[in-house]
């Protein structure tokens, strides 16, 4: 083989995997949604005919699916910033050589990450019931009164305590291993100056872990949109979650439900492209104050 096509023939067993898997998929979710199936007489054959845009003409009317972009981003405004908060301060504090019993700490707070989406919500589902829940119940013997986590007003909430307490492990890592990477002698020339511990966490750490943050930021939005796991547990237990509580719900119950896979692709195709523009928009905004830095 010559030298010039090695990196080719390395790089094409991905190359396929990539394309069967990823793009392939994409552009059949496309074709998909810009066709319709429909039916010839009252019980005829089925066919598929092409539906230009009706259907994402449907979704984007739809006042369901816009109530659920707008929740999912009022939770992410909300649930990102003080996921990732929690993961910064988590890995400042083991990064700083002060704590003791790194590894356990470091291990248990990335545990919940390895319980599986499922289980998880079902455990906190037992701790939200009002009928089972041992935290209600202790609660109801407070001052406080009883307080119904799967209420209308609460259940949104109840499933960022979910999340948060899933994924703060998981944005740790990848903060601390951002923190590993900078090299101690500039803290210790830091603390020679006189320095303290706060002022290198906030004026060295803070600033040199940034892209880190971005990154975490990044996955945090995206998953923030494809909200699905939660809700649909939790959507057994009381009636505040409906079918159309979050655009990934929506999308499945249009596909599984409803047997409308058409309808499911259009749904799917636009959440990708409200995912793309506003991950797009984090990262462009972080660029430029980066430059302007």
């Amino acid at each position: 083989m010559r030298p010039k096509s090695a990196p080719y023939a390395l790089a094409l067993p991905f190359l396929v995997l990539f394309a069967l898997f990823y793009l392939l998929p994409i552009g059949y979710a496309i074709w998909d949604s810009l066709h319709k199936r429909v039916r010839s007489g009252g019980f005829g054959s089925s066919r598929t005919v092409f539906a230009g845009w009706e259907n994402y003409h449907k979704v984007l009317s739809d006042p369901a699916f816009a109530h659920g972009v707008l929740r999912v981003l009022a939770f992410g405004i909300v649930q990102v910033p003080v996921m990732l908060g929690l993961a910064l301060v988590l890995a400042l504090v083991i990064d700083s050589g002060k704590a003791k019993l790194v590894r356990f700490f470091r291990m248990a707070y990335f545990l919940p990450y390895a319980v599986p989406g499922v289980i998880a919500a079902i455990l906190w589902g037992f701790l939200y019931s009002p009928a089972i829940s041992p935290i209600a119940d202790l609660l109801g013997r407070t001052p406080i009164g009883p307080i119904d986590f799967l209420g209308d007003h609460l259940v949104l909430w109840s499933i960022g305590n979910i999340v948060t307490w899933s994924w703060t492990g998981y944005n740790m890592l990848i903060i601390f291993s951002a923190l590993q990477a900078i090299p101690r002698e500039i803290f210790e020339a830091a603390e020679v100056d006189g320095a303290s511990q706060w002022q290198v966490a906030l004026r060295i750490k803070l600033p040199m872990v940034v892209p880190a943050l971005v990154l975490t930021g990044v996955f945090s939005v995206i998953g923030t949109l494809q909200l699905f796991t939660e809700p649909s547990v939790l959507s057994k237990l009381t009636g505040s979650v409906d079918s159309a509580y979050t655009p990934n719900l929506m999308a499945y119950t249009a596909a599984f439900t409803a047997n409308n896979t058409n309808l499911s692709a259009a749904i799917s195709v636009v959440l990708a492209l409200v995912t793309f523009i506003l991950s797009f928009a984090l990262l462009r905004l972080t660029w430029r104050r980066a430059l302007e830095a």
